[in-house]
């Protein structure tokens, strides 16, 4: 079954990245973005993708447990 996958609020972005324990610039080198982009998905300016909200809590979830 397939699981639809949404965009993430700007306050999810947020504590995700505060749980990980990164600045905007480190999280967004891990997905591969500059720091602007960052800063939009937290801003609301943007929407993160699903791809790179996904992309992020693999990465981060993989850190945190080593």
């Amino acid at each position: 079954m397939k699981t639809q996958l949404s965009n993430p609020t700007p306050v999810e972005v947020r504590a995700a990245r505060e749980a990980a324990g990164l600045t905007q610039a480190a999280a967004g080198a891990v997905v591969h973005v500059d720091l602007r982009s960052w800063q939009r998905w937290e801003s609301g300016e943007r929407s993160m993708s699903p791809a790179h909200w996904e992309l992020f809590q693999i990465k981060t979830r993989r850190a945190r447990r080593t």
